[in-house]
């Protein structure tokens, strides 16, 4: 028997997993799902396929990060989503949904709110200016060394937490969903995430989104309808229905129940808005596409397919209250023997798994599951490339080696890179298969707002940014963020022991974003060198290349 303790709702890709619950109870080794490991070696099959075949056209080192810039808009958009959609976003929304009602609502609505800020303030002039990572544009017009390291260290902090608590939540997810043990589970998503990307880099990590996407969107839109006929295709009386089953009743239409604060809800939504604005795996995708044009259509497509697969989540967390919550089927007896209450097998992240049983059998929840894993593969694999990338471009050609080295070579360094932190990913994730690790992502989303964000979107608008503001800037609004995270409820109650925290708030976003803002401001504007003068008058050229795209490989239309 292997207790489950407060693993996040994200498996982990959100913020907001910190405070929406965790996958509950006794997790065990369940009985094999044929069906499911059938459909899952057929999309396994069918990826690898995908990377041999991607391996044969991934010959350069363009090729490798960024498929040669031929990804169209329309398919990056679909890869974006698929990157961004975890597990979390299917298990955990559609959880929070039948735990508490419409608040779930809020939370899909905070994944989105990221979106238009990338839309409209920085796809375009990020394809403009950068070539392989976030890091060249952040680097653009200051000193290579300093700018590389922090991006290239916030990069890699970010990717290998979120890593850490994708592992984890692939061990149990695998437990309960195929009857593998966890182990076993960890190395095979580790294993399948290293063949990925080291072989079919960044061509083979598209498809594998793609495809991944596609499938979530097919089966969670099959849910919906599905629920929705069995309502004659009313909300109206869905809802009544919710509300009328609901141990909550009314109180389930109603907002306020999961955040306590304004404080906690402002820290919140900035965490969700420059988080997702910060993430390297996401910045990667738009240098996948042949200009600003395209990069600015991936958005667009991506924000629609994440916005209607929130929709949907929606639908099937309400769907689970009327059709799990009360079905003696669906319910941990020895639980509610205990409680009193009416928990469900596995925690109410495994709702929408229940429901799919509930509408589909054992067919479609095999289907369900397998798109689950799948999920997880993808986002992986997307994270481990952007790490890689960090690794090798960054660090190793344009720190180490100042930016003279041999093409080939710093391929070589990123599969040596991908094949490391693929290990060191499934070493972390088997030891920390009992730990507390809801943290973990919370830490990931404030280090890329925190870090990523700032020096990334004043680099880019800010004429008076200089190398020491950035650093010094960037600098504490990391360290704030590790620090308040540590210093909080999470860390310092729940994992340490204490009482009381030092830091109150589970979302340090609000201080230490503001941290960061603040000491990039002062830093820069006390900053007189002579280098620094020359780093300000070089920021016309690099606002009219940002712009126009004249310059850039595959200069955008205008």
């Amino acid at each position: 028997m292997k207790k489950l303790l407060f693993i996040s709702l994200t498996l982990l890709l959100g913020a907001a997993a910190v405070a929406s619950g965790t996958i509950e109870g006794e997790v065990q080794k369940q009985p094999l799902n044929v069906s499911a490991i059938i459909m899952f070696l057929l999309f396994v099959s069918g990826t690898l396929g995908i990377t041999y075949w991607a391996a044969k056209r991934t010959k350069t080192a363009k090729d490798f990060y960024t498929a040669g810039g031929g990804i169209t808009g329309f398919q990056n958009g679909m890869a974006i989503a698929g990157d961004y959609m975890s597990a979390a976003s299917f298990l955990g929304i559609s959880g929070l949904v039948y735990l508490k009602g419409y608040d779930g609502l809020i939370y899909s609505i905070g994944f989105l709110v990221g979106w238009p800020v990338i839309l409209f303030l920085v796809s375009e002039r990020l394809r403009n200016l950068g070539k392989y990572t976030f890091a060249d544009v952040a680097a653009y017009r200051l000193k290579q060394t300093p700018i590389r390291t922090l991006a290239a260290f916030g990069s890699i902090a970010t990717v290998i937490l979120y890593l850490i608590a994708q592992m984890v939540g692939a061990g149990k997810l695998i437990q309960l969903l195929f009857g593998l043990p966890y182990e076993l589970a960890v190395v095979l998503v580790g294993a399948l995430m290293i063949l990925y990307v080291t072989f079919g880099g960044m061509l083979a990590t598209t498809w594998v989104q793609i495809i991944k996407a596609i499938l979530l969107l097919s089966g969670a839109t099959f849910m919906a309808i599905a629920v929705m006929a069995h309502f004659g295709f009313s909300l109206e009386t869905m809802f009544a229905k919710a509300v009328e089953v609901h141990p909550n009743h009314q109180a389930i239409m109603a907002p306020g129940g999961l955040v306590s604060d304004p404080v906690s809800a402002i820290s919140l939504g900035i965490a969700l808005m420059f988080g997702t604005a910060g993430l390297p795996h996401i910045l990667m995708r738009f240098f996948t596409v042949a200009d600003a044009k395209e990069a600015r259509k991936s958005v667009f497509f991506a924000t629609g397919f994440i916005g209607y697969f929130y929709i949907l989540t929606f639908i099937i967390g309400f769907g689970a209250i009327i059709m799990v919550l009360n079905n003696p089927q669906y319910l941990d007896v020895a639980k509610q023997a205990v409680s009193g209450g009416s928990p469900i097998l596995g925690g109410n992240n495994m709702a929408a798994i229940h429901l799919s049983h509930a509408v589909g059998g054992n067919f479609f929840l095999g289907f369900i599951s397998a798109v689950a894993f799948a999920t997880i593969l993808a986002v992986v694999s997307g994270l481990t490339l952007a790490g890689a990338s960090a690794i090798s471009h960054d660090l190793y050609a344009n720190v180490f080696r100042r930016g003279s080295v041999d093409e080939m070579k710093e391929m070589k360094v990123s599969k040596i890179a991908t094949v490391i932190l693929g290990i060191v990913t499934i070493i972390l994730g088997i030891a920390f298969e009992k730990q507390n690790i809801a943290f973990v992502v919370g830490l990931a989303f404030a280090i890329a707002a925190s870090a990523n964000f700032p020096v990334l979107f004043l680099s880019m608008f800010w004429s008076k940014l200089t190398t020491r503001g950035a650093v010094l800037g960037g600098s504490l609004g990391l360290a704030a963020a590790v620090m308040l995270v540590i210093l909080g409820p999470i860390v310092w109650v729940q994992i340490f022991g204490y009482e009381t925290a030092v830091f109150p708030y589970k979302y340090p976003a609000l201080f230490s974003v503001t941290v960061a803002f603040l000491g990039i401001w002062f830093f820069s504007i006390t900053d007189n060198s002579e280098n620094a003068k020359n780093e300000r008058e070089a920021f016309e050229a690099q606002d009219i290349r940002s712009q126009t795209g004249i310059g850039a490989e595959g200069a955008s239309a205008h």
